[in-house]
Parts: structure tokens; sequence; C-alpha cells
């Protein structure tokens, strides 16, 4: 595990970073024009704001503070939060029709990149591995997180062939399915497909980068269930179909990580 005094600039850039996404998720509810985005669009920045405010960010101040006291399910969340911020605004940077926040939405891509670097090139990842109980469901979760990777990777693709050789449009619409095709073949289904194999073969780095993937796709999912919601609320009939599939991913996902991080031994730890 990392101690307190090898966390450094990790740990001062993670406490920017909670305080950047904060802000920005707080401006971005209480300023919705600064949004120049077409209706639908914001109101997905209305649902991705607010999770980041209730959820996201109160996660990543947590698991910072239980990580400062030692504690290795601290370090893993911290760990699965900065992935998921990264992840997160990656889409407000490329997706987001140009407005104000942009210089803020490079620092909350860019500083959650450099501070996981930071952290994980001094995390004692044998120790975090060894702090799982032995009982831990290693082998169902690294399975479920390389069916989602790999399904997740099929479905992106087919779309894509089906739209260059078939000339059927994605559902989404071209942009769309391009801005989330891209960063989840490129981030989410190389990280499940690297946590599943690894945590099902009980490679060290698979009780590291597992949780990571099993968190940041639950709370993700969260933001979509919560996004389609909304849109159904805002009159557009096809979400509906879409809340009962995103929330029960979100709740397969969370059960996941919830599953494996419980396993943690030692939590409380004082390093």
């Amino acid at each position: 595990m990392t101690t307190r005094r090898a966390f450094g600039a990790a740990w001062v850039l993670s406490a920017i970073i909670a305080v950047l996404a904060w802000g920005q998720a707080l401006g971005g509810l209480l300023a919705r024009d600064l949004y120049r985005d077409v209706a639908w669009i914001k109101l997905t920045w209305l649902g991705n704001d607010a999770v980041v405010l209730l959820v996201a960010v109160p996660l990543l101040v947590w698991g910072l503070a239980a990580a400062r006291r030692g504690s290795p399910l601290g370090e893993l969340v911290w760990y699965s939060m900065l992935g998921f911020t990264a992840y997160n605004y990656a889409y407000y940077l490329v997706g987001a029709t140009l407005n104000a926040w942009f210089p803020l939405y490079v620092l909350l891509v860019v500083l959650p990149v450099v501070a996981l670097i930071l952290a994980l090139s001094r995390a004692d990842v044998a120790a975090l591995a060894e702090s799982y109980d032995t009982r831990a469901p290693a082998r169902a979760i690294g399975g479920y997180l390389l069916l989602t990777g790999v399904g997740l990777g099929v479905v992106w693709i087919a779309q894509w062939a089906a739209a260059i050789f078939g000339g059927v449009a994605p559902a989404v619409g071209e942009d769309a399915f391009h801005v989330v095709a891209t960063l989840d073949l490129s981030i989410i289904v190389p990280l499940m497909i690297a946590g599943g194999l690894l945590l099902v073969r009980r490679r060290p780095w698979g009780f590291v980068i597992a949780p990571m993937a099993a968190l940041l796709g639950a709370v993700y999912t969260l933001i979509l269930t919560v996004n389609s919601v909304l849109a159904m609320r805002a009159g557009t009939e096809s979400a509906a179909a879409e809340i009962p599939v995103w929330g029960a991913w979100t709740l397969v996902g969370g059960a996941a990580a919830v599953w494996l991080l419980g396993a943690v031994k030692g939590r409380d730890e004082h390093a």
C-alpha cells in the first residue's frame, strides 16, 4: 500500500481535482446557459453534473481521506474515482460544444491521469492484493468484467460495421456514436478486459485494476440511468426503455464493486 509519505504530489493534485470537479458540477447545475449544446445534450450534462456533485466527488474525497489514514480500501476507491473523473470529463472535453468551461475540462482530464500515474507508480501493488480476503470472489467478478468488456466492444464494432458496410446509421447518431464509441473502446473496454483477465488469474494488478473498472463502470451507468429518467420526463418516449437496462447494469456493476471491495481486509489500518 502507498504510505502517507509517498502520496506527495498525487495527494495534492487529487485534492485540487476534487475542488475543481465539485465547482464545475455545481456551476453546471446553477448556470445552465453556459452549455451551448442542443437541448437533449444539455440534458445529459445535467445528469452528469448531478452525479458528479452528489456521488463521484464525495467518493473521491472519502477515498483520498481514507487512503491518507492507511486504508487499502480507501486507496482503491481513490484510484477508481481518479479514473472515473478522467473518463467522465473526456466526454465534456470532446463532446460538448465549445464553452466557458473548456479549460476546466482539459484540467479535469489531464490532472486525474497525472495523479493516477504518480499514485500507482508509488503503490505497493503486492500489498494491496494481499489485503483481500482469500475468499474474495475473484473468478466471478473477473468473469463479469471480461463479459462486459468484450460485449461492449462487440456492440460498438458491430454498429460501426453496420454503418460503414451496411449503411445503417447508429441509433444515437454518427456524432454521438463517434464520441461514445471512441472513449469506450479506448478506455472502458481495455480496462474491463485487462482487469477481468488479471483478476481471474489472481494476478496482483488484477486486484487493483478490477475494482477500478467495476466502480468506474457502476458510477457511469448511474449517470446513464439518471439521464434516461431526465430524457423520459422531457418527453423522449424511447428513453423509458433504457431506464431498466442502465438501472440493472448499475445494480450489477455496483454489486460487483461492493462485493470485491468488501473483501478488502485492514480497511482502517494506519500506515
